[in-house]
């Protein structure tokens, strides 16, 4: 129950009953028997959500462009071919400074909105990109990472969210699979950037500068336009700003008919969940331990972004070279061209999977993915062995390596890569979500952390011995999904809060009589 101050000042409608988990979000959705595109409303919507997409594509930049720059060696001569743990800090370096920005991205979420952090971290990723681009040693290379990491860490958390609020809802999960989809997209610039600069000359530094200014080049678009898409409309009813909150929804998911009624709908469930969670609510990140519910999602926002770091991709992503190297692909232009063959293939897998995430579902994707992770790393790793036993002599073995990285990369990219932003922002409340998304990033920090060290080291150390380990793990991984991952198609975000509280996500609004009184 709430003040009579804290009232939308807007008359929400009546729609088919007083229980909020009985309501149905087909009912209420425009029957307008013409494609979304041919909507000027929506399509300015959707078209909008590319700005907080950039936020991906700068990080998905940031792995292939390092990926690249290890494969130069304009780059290795002039740090001094870094190898081990000094090649690690500068993979990591990226991770410093997201730790640093860790206490103070949430806070900026939940006080200042989704759009003004995009603002902030873009604005630092520029300025971090004009650092690497002029580094003169060593220790200025890897600080330019760390404000990269700081500024990345700082819109990627609010890029996401704000993607999943502002959504229409029957667009929302597509959308914001798509958001960790277009990671592919710099990482295909990234990587055909390098390949091209790598030829400005053996002892031109510029072949590696060139390709460090430009990460800066998708944060300024940011800055620039972020500024144009509305405020999420759950953000501002979390602030009391009912009326504001909806005249966007009016705007955008209307069209500016200010009697939809799933503009009334979509305002009911928000104020409903946001206000029974402020009623309810602990104090901070406690309140995950509080409930069984929030147990389970505490559980799952561990869980997915160890996934996403730990399955084995972290070789590929940032090592991309020791792999090659392992298999007897030694040579700069050949390693640079399978890197951005790789990139290629992955943009468009990516993009297709992700189509088919309201079709198939969360669940059984992940499902999909982790076996068919485990099947490609186990084919993998005993073509690598037999490789090495025969010396590198057959070149059909290595060939047939190559084969199952582009083959586990689809089974990645299937589950690993949309599904787990959608599931994520799905399963956490309003109220939640920027915490439950900082944790999420803690979480895949420091699975980083372990790839950034652990995974050069022993790549030098044991070979394709380390590729065993991954095996091990996807099979856990197949067992947490199998037991632990509740299906969420077909919910709105507020719907879904039924599946982890039962009738208590919506609170003691069950006993009233007029559901405008909550």
């Amino acid at each position: 129950m709430v003040d009579q101050a804290e009232k939308p000042t807007t008359e929400i409608h009546d729609i088919h009953t007083n229980n909020p988990s009985e309501w149905s979000l087909e009912s209420v959705l425009p029957r307008t028997g013409k494609p979304w595109y041919k909507s000027r409303h929506l399509l300015l919507l959707n078209l909008g959500m590319i700005v907080p997409y950039l936020s991906s594509t700068t990080n998905g930049y940031d792995g292939s462009m390092l990926n690249g720059l290890q494969s130069m060696s304009q780059w290795q001569d002039f740090f001094g071919h870094p190898t081990g743990t000094r090649l690690g800090s500068l993979s990591n370096g990226v991770i410093f400074g997201q730790i640093a920005a860790f206490p103070i991205a949430p806070w900026l979420c939940d006080h200042t909105g989704r759009r003004f952090p995009i603002f902030l971290g873009s604005a630092l990723l520029v300025i971090g990109a004009i650092l690497q681009c002029a580094a003169q040693n060593y220790a200025m290379f890897l600080v330019s990472r760390m404000v990269i990491g700081f500024g990345g860490l700082i819109a990627v958390e609010a890029s996401p969210m704000l993607v999943s609020e502002l959504a229409y809802p029957t667009h929302r999960s597509v959308l914001v699979g798509y958001y960790n989809n277009l990671w592919y997209l710099g990482a295909l610039l990234a990587a055909w950037i390098t390949y091209g600069t790598y030829f400005m000359g053996p002892n031109l530094s510029w072949a590696w500068r060139i390709p460090s200014l430009l990460q800066g080049f998708f944060p300024l678009l940011q800055v620039i336009f972020v500024y144009m898409l509305p405020e999420s409309p759950r953000y501002l009813v979390q602030k009391d700003r009912y009326d504001e909150a909806r005249k966007v929804l009016i705007k955008y998911h209307a069209g500016g008919d200010e009697d939809s009624p799933l503009v009334d709908f979509e305002m009911k469930e928000i104020i409903l969940s946001i206000q029974t969670a402020k009623a309810a609510s602990q104090t901070g990140y406690r309140e995950f331990l509080s409930t069984r519910g929030n147990l389970h999602r505490l559980f799952i926002i561990i869980a997915v972004p160890c996934m996403m770091q730990l399955s084995g991709n972290g070789l590929i992503a940032y090592y991309l070279h020791l792999i090659l190297n392992s298999i007897g692909f030694s040579s700069d232009p050949q390693q640079l061209r399978i890197n951005g063959g790789l990139t290629v293939f992955n943009l468009g897998v990516s993009i297709i999977l992700a189509s088919f995430m309201e079709i198939v579902g969360r669940r059984r994707l992940f499902l999909f993915s982790t076996v068919g992770m485990l099947a490609c790393y186990m084919i993998w790793t005993i073509l690598s062995a037999i490789n090495e036993q025969r010396h590198f002599e057959d070149t059909s073995l290595g060939t047939g390596v190559i084969v199952m990285i582009f083959m586990y990369q689809l089974f990645y990219n299937a589950g690993l890569n949309g599904p787990p932003w959608v599931y994520v922002t799905e399963v956490l409340p309003t109220h939640l979500r920027a915490k439950g998304t900082n944790i999420m990033q803690i979480a895949a920090t420091c699975a980083i952390l372990f790839n950034g060290y652990a995974n050069p080291v022993a790549m030098d150390a044991i070979s394709w011995k380390y590729y065993i380990v991954y095996c091990c793990v996807i099979a856990v991984e197949i067992a947490l999904v199998y037991f632990g991952f509740p299906e969420t198609k077909g919910r709105s975000l507020e719907e879904v809060a039924l599946i982890f509280d039962g009738d208590k996500a919506f609170g003691d609004v069950h006993e009233k009589q007029n559901p405008d009184e909550v």
